[in-house]
Formats: structure tokens, sequence, C-alpha cells
């Protein structure tokens, strides 16, 4: 049994219909994955910075592949404030120590918004030397020695709730405070409030099989044609919610729920933001593909950078 790298990778950024990450188990799949990401991994750091610790959630409700085999075989997570067993200033020394010596060669995965007000102090994220590190610190100083960095779920990636009005503390997505900051390092938006888990896990599986394919600075120059305006990788969020939907037909009717109960109606009037929305949650579903955000409520807007001021209310009568 034999799988290409060209299918592969089509695999992996969930490209070929009705396959997708869910189907890692399958022993071509396996073969292919260890043939291709053999060698040395390079360290993931992830940050989590003003947000709700769901996206933290969303990758381990990974299923196939498992999260133990995303943990211990696929990539190398060497900080997680929630998952690891180090806490405080040695965790801490030890990640510095580590991006000081792979400078250019690790990964930062950010989850949360970057907080700038009070000079970072909205988010504190650990200690060193009787020091405070602020998230904003922390990313001025390990970010630009990064080869990379996932802002995973919609914080991270556009600023998302802790930027929506109302907020005091300055909050906004990672590109746009790398663009502030001056910091170069390319960045992956991966929103979703919260993303996918084949999302995450997708998209750096494909940047791993590109760089080992091409090396670290050429395998990262194929990920980013892949990326939409809004920083989005393409397989995951290059179609409309709203198209791909399984209503569709009822909008086509003009057949429209008056309750949110109600399956036998498309949810547009009701508030259902799925023509504004790009992403594949329609065809790649949740939890197992049990079920998905629109069969028990509406579409709201979750993956897109106005979110959430730009598609309220949810709900609409």
């Amino acid at each position: 049994m034999s799988l290409s790298r060209r299918d592969f990778v089509k695999l992996c950024s969930g490209t070929v219909a009705g396959y997708g990450i869910s189907r890692m188990f399958h022993p071509a799949v396996r073969q292919a994955l260890a043939e291709t990401l053999t060698g040395e991994r390079p360290p993931v750091f992830w940050l989590q910075g003003q947000g709700c610790t769901g996206c933290s959630v969303s990758l381990l409700n990974s299923t196939h592949p498992a999260i133990a085999d995303v943990l211990l075989q696929i990539i190398s997570l060497d900080f997680h404030p929630t998952l690891m067993a180090d806490e405080g200033e040695p965790a801490i020394n030890y990640m510095r120590r580590v991006a000081r010596e792979k400078q250019g060669q690790f990964f930062l995965v950010v989850e949360g918004a970057v907080p700038v007000e009070q000079d970072g102090r909205y988010c504190v994220i650990g200690e060193a030397d009787h020091k405070e590190l602020t998230l904003e610190g922390t990313l001025r100083e390990m970010g630009p020695n990064a080869a990379a960095v996932l802002a995973v779920g919609t914080c991270a990636a556009y600023g998302g709730i802790p930027a929506a009005h109302g907020s005091v503390t300055g909050a906004m997505g990672v590109r746009d405070f790398f663009q502030s900051a001056g910091i170069q390092t390319p960045v992956v938006n991966i929103p979703g409030c919260p993303p996918h888990p084949d999302w995450i896990v997708g998209t750096l599986l494909v940047a791993l099989d590109f760089i080992k394919q091409k090396g670290l600075a050429d395998g990262l120059a194929e990920v980013l044609p892949l990326l939409d305006d809004d920083g989005r990788p393409t397989p995951f969020y290059g179609a409309n919610t709203h198209e791909n939907c399984p209503y569709l037909y009822l909008f086509d009717e003009g057949t429209m729920a008056e309750v949110i109960t109600d399956k036998n109606g498309c949810r547009y009037d009701l508030g259902c933001k799925g023509p504004n929305s790009m992403c594949d949650s329609p065809t790649r579903r949740w939890n197992g593909k049990v079920n998905w955000c629109i069969e028990n409520a509406v579409c709201i807007g979750c993956v897109q950078p106005d979110f959430p001021d730009g598609q309220s209310p949810f709900y609409e009568s």
C-alpha cells in the first residue's frame, strides 16, 4: 500500500473530499507520515494570551490522529502552560534558553489576543529573574527568532472577543502586533472560536512536510501562497460556509425557519452568518463528524476578522 507525497499533502490539507485529517490512521497515511516527518522535529512553544483556553481544548479533541500521536510523533511541543508537567520559572527559562539556541528553527503558537496597554501587563504569562514576563514582551523577545508563528483561534488571529467594543486592554491579533513592532516573522492565522482540531494539526503537518522537502526557509515559502488575504490557509478557509451548507436548498426555495429548533428551514432569517463566513465546517463537521454549528444553532461568523463586533447580533428575529 503506497501513498505519494503529493497525495499525502493533499490529505493533510483536507483537499480530498470526504478524507481529510480524520483518515490519518489509515496505514498508508501512517507510512507516509513516518517517511516525511522523520528526523529532528522543530520545537514548538505554545503561548497563551487573552483567551479562554478553548483552542487548547479543541486541539485535545483531535481524534484521528489522536492527540498523543500529534504530541509524541508529529511535533515536539516543548512548552504549553496547560499540558506540560513542569511549571513556573524553570519552564519559562527552559523555553527561552531553547529559543536562543534554536534561533530560526522553532515555531511559536499563540492562543489568545495580545494586549499592549499598560505595557502589556493585562497578560502576564510568567516570571523569570524576579520580573514579570508579559505576553507582549515575550513576543518581542522570541517572535523575531521564530521560524514562523501560528496564531490559533480568532483572538490570536484578529483580536477576537478581547478586542471587542469596550475593551481597555488594547488587545490585537499577532499579525497586527508584529506589524506594529516591526517583526518580520511570518504569521499563519487559524481562526475560529475555537478552530477545528483538523485546522490546527493539518496546518502544522503541511508546514512540516514542506520543510522536510525543501528545508526550513524554502519550505515556509511554499506555505505562504496557500494563505488568503487574511492570513488563513485556503485548504481549510477557502470555501464559503453558506454555499456548502446542507440547508442551502431551503434558502434557494425561500423556506426559512421561524424558530431555532425548526430543522426544516434555512436559518438565515434567524441571524445565521454563513453567507459571510469562509471555512469548511459544513463538510468537515465536528466531534467526530457527529454535528456542526448550524445543525443546532446558527453560524456566528467566528472565523472572520471582524468577529465578534462585525458579526453581531448573533441571533435575529
